[in-house]
C-alpha cells in the first residue's frame, strides 16, 4: 500500500524548504551587522568578496572528497554492469523497469526521429555562432545559450527514442514544457546563493538593466532541468544503468529521527554562514539544499531518494549524479569562448582548469544532479517507476 501525507503537509514542507533557502543566507549577513544591499544587486556586477588564494592543504582535502564521490559513482556503475550480466532483478522490477527504461514504445527503436537531426543542427549552428564574432550577428551574440541547449535537449530526447522508442518529450509533453519555467526558478536560487560566496560572475552582460538581465537570464536558466532530466531519461536506456542499478546490493541507512534532525540543523546553520565565511563554506552552496530537502522528508516520516538503496535500487542516486556531470561538461565547454559567459573565482582550488572550471569544481555537479532530480520530479513525476505526488519522498514499494 502507498502511504502519502495529506497534500497540505506536502505543501507546508515545500514552503518551509523554500523559506529556509531564501532566508538563511540573508539572515546570517544581517546578524553579522553587514549591509544586505550588495547581496541583492541586480544585475550582480559588484565584486565584493575577496577570495583566498590557492592552498595545497585545501586542494588536497577537496581532491580527496571528489575522488571519493567519483570513485563511488564508478563503483556503482560497475556493480550495475555486473548485475546486468547476471540478469538479476529485484521482486518489484518488472513493472518498475518497464516504466523506467521507456518500454512503453511510441516509436520504433533504432531510428533517430527527424526532429533529433534538427536539434543537432540547431545545437551545432548555435555553437558556431557563440564562438565566433560575426559583425552581422552582434545583436544576438550574447544570447546563444538558449538555442544551443534547446538543440541539445531535442538531440538527447531523440537519442532516447532511438535507443528505447520513447523519451520524456513523447511520454509527458505538457509536463516537460512545464519544466522550463520551473527550471528558471530553480536556478535563480543558486544565483541567489552565489551572491554570498561569489564563486562565479558573468561577463558580456555590461549595459543590461535589471529587467533585461532578469529576462534573458531566465531564458537561459530555463534549460537546466530539461537538460538534466532528459539526460537521466537517456542514461536509463542503457541496461547497466537501468536494469543493472535497479538490482544492486542493498545498503542499510541510519534510522531514527535524530540523524535527519542533526543533518537539518547542520545544513541550515552552514547555509546561514556562507556569506560570513565564503571561502570556508562555499561548497555548502551545492550540498546544504540537498541535505535540507532530504532531512525534511525524513522528519515527516517519508522515504527519500536514499531509501531506495535499502532494496538495492541505486538508480535515483547514481543516474542523476552522472547525468548532471555529463551536462556539466557541455555547460562548461560551450561557455568557454562565448561572449556572454561566466568565470569562476573559487578559493583554494583555482588551478588545473577544464575549460573555465577548476577541475575539482566538477564534483559539485554530483549533488546538483540529485537536486535536479528531486525538483524535476515535482513537475514530471518520478522517472524510476515509483510515482508519488510529493517528490520530497520516494516510496519504498510501488
Amino acid at each position: 500500500m502507498r502511504q502519502r501525507l495529506p497534500t497540505g503537509w506536502a505543501v507546508l514542507r515545500w514552503s518551509l524548504f523554500v523559506l529556509l533557502l531564501a532566508v538563511l543566507p540573508l539572515l546570517g549577513i544581517i546578524a553579522a551587522g553587514r549591509n544586505a544591499a550588495p547581496y541583492l544587486e541586480m544585475p550582480p556586477t559588484t565584486r565584493f568578496v575577496q577570495h583566498a588564494g590557492f592552498s595545497l592543504t585545501w586542494f588536497t582535502f577537496f581532491a580527496m572528497a571528489d575522488l571519493l564521490l567519483i570513485g563511488g559513482l564508478l563503483w556503482a556503475i560497475r556493480c550495475g554492469q555486473q548485475q546486468q550480466r547476471k540478469g538479476i532483478e529485484t521482486p518489484e522490477c518488472p513493472r518498475v523497469l518497464e516504466k523506467a527504461t521507456g518500454a512503453a514504445v511510441f516509436r520504433q527503436p533504432g531510428r533517430l526521429p527527424w526532429w533529433g537531426w534538427a536539434g543537432m543542427a540547431l545545437c551545432l549552428a548555435s555553437w558556431l555562432l557563440a564562438w565566433q564574432r560575426f559583425t552581422w550577428f552582434w545583436l544576438f551574440q550574447p544570447h546563444t545559450f538558449l538555442p544551443i541547449w534547446a538543440g541539445f535537449i531535442l538531440a538527447v530526447n531523440a537519442l532516447a527514442v532511438k535507443r528505447s522508442g520513447s523519451c520524456l518529450v513523447l511520454r509527458r509533453p505538457i509536463r516537460f514544457l512545464l519544466l522550463f519555467p520551473a527550471s528558471a526558478g530553480f536556478w535563480w536560487f543558486f544565483e541567489y546563493f552565489n551572491r554570498f560566496v561569489q564563486n562565479w560572475y558573468y561577463t558580456g552582460i555590461e549595459g543590461m538593466g535589471p529587467k533585461e538581465y532578469s529576462y534573458y537570464s531566465s531564458l537561459a536558466f530555463a534549460t537546466v532541468l530539461p537538460g538534466v532530466l532528459s539526460m537521466i531519461d537517456l542514461l536509463l536506456t542503457f541496461p547497466s544503468l537501468g536494469k543493472g542499478l535497479a538490482s544492486c546490493r542493498p545498503i542499510n541507512l541510519p534510522s531514527g529521527r535524530w540523524t535527519p534532525l542533526a543533518a537539518l540543523t547542520t545544513a541550515s546553520g552552514g547555509l546561514a554562514l556562507i556569506g560570513i565565511f565564503p571561502d570556508q563554506l562555499f561548497a555548502l552552496l551545492w550540498v546544504s539544499p540537498l541535505i535540507i530537502i532530504f532531512s525534511l522528508g525524513a522528519l515527516a516520516g517519508q522515504p527519500t531518494l536514499l531509501h531506495r538503496l535499502k532494496i538495492g535500487d541505486w538508480r535515483p542516486v547514481v543516474v542523476p549524479a552522472l547525468a548532471a556531470l555529463v551536462c556539466g561538461f557541455f555547460w562548461e565547454m560551450w561557455n568557454f569562448f562565448s561572449l556572454a559567459r561566466w568565470t569562476y573565482t573559487i578559493p583554494f582550488v583555482q588551478r588545473f582548469h577544464l575549460f573555465e572550471m577548476p577541475i575539482l569544481g566538477y564534483g559539485g555537479y554530483l549533488p546538483f544532479g540529485l537536486e535536479c532530480m528531486v525538483v524535476g520530479t515535482l513537475v514530471i513525476g518520478d522517472p524510476f517507476g515509483h510515482d508519488n505526488s510529493d517528490p520530497l519522498s520516494i516510496e519504498s514499494a510501488p
